[in-house]
């Protein structure tokens, strides 16, 4: 008879491990080896009993007390060769062990006569990009799902009630198949709830629920963006069983302005300017969200130059800062030019030296040296 190996090596974790370390070991070495995944397989087969047996040993305080003393000369621990919970066939325990590889019953259902939470609902809501900015208050109709008035979730006639289902006897499943194929699916006759009605109720035609509207209102936070969700808990639909209530989550959409663009906290913009401000500089009246700022450019500026001005961005979500407005400028050459406005244009250019268009004198030396 082969000698068994030491239950802390098995599941390759120290003697000193915590319960959540040796239980997060089983699970991802069971379901490595898991006979489902490996039909056939002797070798799996073998493997995945010996773990289940350190599992149960070190899992359990007083069994892994007992191990750490005495080894496996001590007293019977109750292993898998001490008839723990196991058939004759070696897998009585099989269904629960699925259970916890794989959260549900066997072939991943979930049994559905319990409490079932609600299902979350989603709403779009589109705001102004001043109302994400500083926010606001709103409110807003939405339709959910709500328990029917009149047979109060039953789904039976009043004066009725249901009855346990006699295709799956109240389990919300029924199985097919046998040994490791074990096929676990929903009821068809109950659709999962272990009970069926035999006379509906009208109000809801044996559905349980009825569409109603609701309205709601939520706080827009100030620097809300685009695409991001506020959920409000608890006001989506109704749970099963005495299940809680999922959630409702608002989905928000910014719409674009007219000036400004965005990207997190930083918002942009493109100003035009005359050639004149551009080259003798200017004291501009900057638009912002807030109202108009001024701010000063240098003589010489070139088209694409930006500036930034400090705090006059988005606040941040949920923060106390402010990001910036960057303002970048486009020098604007000017149509339609009047005769007299020709005229001193001229007299400008034979003023000129040269010396003040440093990049047309970079390009035309570089021109030069080229077709030398």
């Amino acid at each position: 008879m082969a000698t068994k190996r030491d239950y802390y090596e098995v599941l390759g974790v120290d003697k000193k491990a915590g319960t959540d370390e040796i239980k997060k070991a089983y699970r991802k070495l069971a379901k490595e080896c898991h006979p489902d995944l490996h039909p056939n397989d002797p070798a799996c087969e073998a493997r995945f009993k010996e773990l289940n047996e350190a599992n149960e040993i070190l899992s359990d305080p007083e069994k892994r007390a007992r191990y750490d003393q005495f080894g496996m000369d001590g007293p019977p621990l109750g292993g898998f060769g001490g008839g723990a919970g196991f058939d004759a066939s070696g897998f009585g325990g099989f269904e629960s062990i699925f259970d916890q590889l794989f959260g549900g019953g066997m072939g991943g259902a979930a049994q559905r006569s319990g409490p079932r939470p609600g299902n979350d609902l989603r709403f779009n809501m589109r705001v102004t990009f001043e109302e994400a900015a500083f926010g606001t208050k709103k409110s807003f109709d939405f339709m959910r799902n709500e328990e029917c008035e009149t047979c109060h979730g039953t789904r039976a006639k009043p004066g009725t009630q249901p009855v346990t289902c006699a295709t799956c006897k109240g389990t919300g499943q029924v199985r097919s198949g046998g040994g490791f194929m074990v096929t676990v699916r929903t009821c068809p006759t109950c659709q999962g709830t272990g009970q069926t009605v035999s006379d509906p109720c009208e109000a809801c035609s044996g559905s349980g629920r009825q569409r109603k509207k609701r309205t709601a209102t939520i706080n827009v936070p100030a620097g809300i963006d685009n695409g991001q969700v506020i959920v409000m808990s608890g006001q989506g639909e109704a749970g099963t069983g005495g299940g809680p209530r999922g959630d409702l989550q608002i989905v928000i959409s910014v719409s674009p302005h007219k000036l400004f663009v965005r990207d997190g906290t930083t918002l942009y913009l493109d100003m035009p300017i005359t050639f004149t401000q551009a080259a003798l500089g200017a004291t501009l009246d900057i638009p912002t969200l807030d109202g108009k700022t001024s701010h000063k450019i240098p003589e010489g500026t070139q088209d694409g130059a930006k500036f930034r001005i400090r705090g006059e961005g988005i606040k941040q979500l949920h923060g106390a800062g402010k990001g910036d407005l960057v303002v970048r400028v486009k020098v604007e050459v000017p149509k339609r030019l009047s005769a007299r406005q020709k005229e001193l244009l001229k007299e400008f250019e034979k003023a000129a030296s040269g010396k003040e268009y440093e990049e047309q004198k970079s390009f035309l030396d570089k021109v030069k040296s080229v077709f030398q």
